[in-house]
């Protein structure tokens, strides 16, 4: 996010507090906000479908009889090298690639924000320490330290979406304190502090309120980064652990059949692409559509 999209998403107390029915119509008139919430339905529909058990075949379940067999009316997106059905795995994968991209995101949003609120409003020594930790976090590489944190506890999907959630929280960190640092100087919490209200009241019912549009815009395309974090990890064999599928590991599977059996590649590619181009359209529409003036500051 840019300073002006930043500063654009920071609304006064009592626009913080009026009904959000408008910035619902005005995210679904906005050519980005209406295409990526198609493209995130449809995939939403897919993943539900796969936890409900409603696939027409089990993701897991291998068949050899039917190696590689191309896109036909039983299997639509064709199979792999053990005869699995790939739309089921696709469908399998979405719905994993989700789960551990919301909590990842979840994590970092929850410790990133009170962390960033915390030590922009209280500044002094608060602000230096967590800054510090936050800048030695930013030192590292987003993939490597994600790699590192991974390897280093047992593998499942919990601890990739922590080691993922631990690389996204400093970006939290940072979106939030600077707003802070701006709302910590305007009238209306300099009354409250003049009327002995606690700073915890203040941070919560004066300052965060007011960084709800910026939070959102930045948890929308921190799901995208998330979701293409969880895919390389499981394509380089740190991810999801098999038998769950996982659209990295399905990349990772189909690089030596692309010459024979292009379908076990463009399947989950073009998957994880739908599926990172929708979060990041759907992140534009809302940023568009919770901007307090009405149009998109540039």
């Amino acid at each position: 996010m840019t300073a002006a999209s930043t500063k654009s998403l920071l609304v006064p107390a009592t626009a913080a507090r009026r009904p959000g029915s408008r910035t619902g119509g005005r995210l679904f008139r906005n050519p980005s906000g209406a295409a990526g919430s198609v493209v995130l339905l449809l995939l939403l529909v897919l993943a539900v479908v796969s936890v409900l058990g409603l696939l027409p075949f089990d993701p897991a379940v291998q068949d050899r009889t039917a190696r590689l067999q191309a896109p036909d009316a039983s299997h639509w997106f064709g199979t792999d090298q053990f005869g699995r059905d790939i739309f089921s795995r696709v469908a399998s994968g979405v719905a994993n690639s989700a789960v551990v991209a919301l909590v990842a995101v979840a994590v970092a949003t929850v410790v990133g924000t009170i962390a960033g609120v915390v030590a922009g409003f209280l500044r002094g020594v608060t602000d230096i320490a967590i800054g510090g930790v936050t800048n030695v976090l930013f030192a590292f590489p987003p993939l490597l330290l994600a790699l590192t944190l991974a390897s280093v506890f047992q593998r499942n999907w919990f601890t990739v979406a922590i080691a993922i959630a631990v690389v996204y929280t400093p970006i939290f960190v940072r979106v939030t304190r600077g707003p802070v640092l701006t709302l910590r100087e305007v009238d209306y919490v300099s009354a409250a502090r003049a009327t002995g209200m606690r700073a915890s009241s203040i941070m919560l019912r004066h300052v965060l309120p007011n960084i709800t549009g910026i939070l959102i815009v930045q948890i929308t395309l921190s799901l995208s980064w998330a979701v293409l974090t969880e895919a390389s990890l499981s394509f380089l064999g740190l991810g999801t652990p098999p038998p769950a599928a996982s659209l990295g590991s399905m990349i990772f599977d189909a690089r030596t059949l692309v010459s024979v059996a292009p379908w076990t590649l463009f399947a989950p590619g073009i998957v994880l692409i739908l599926l990172v181009v929708g979060l990041n359209l759907l992140g534009d529409g809302l940023r568009d559509a919770l901007d307090p003036t009405g149009r998109r500051s540039r």
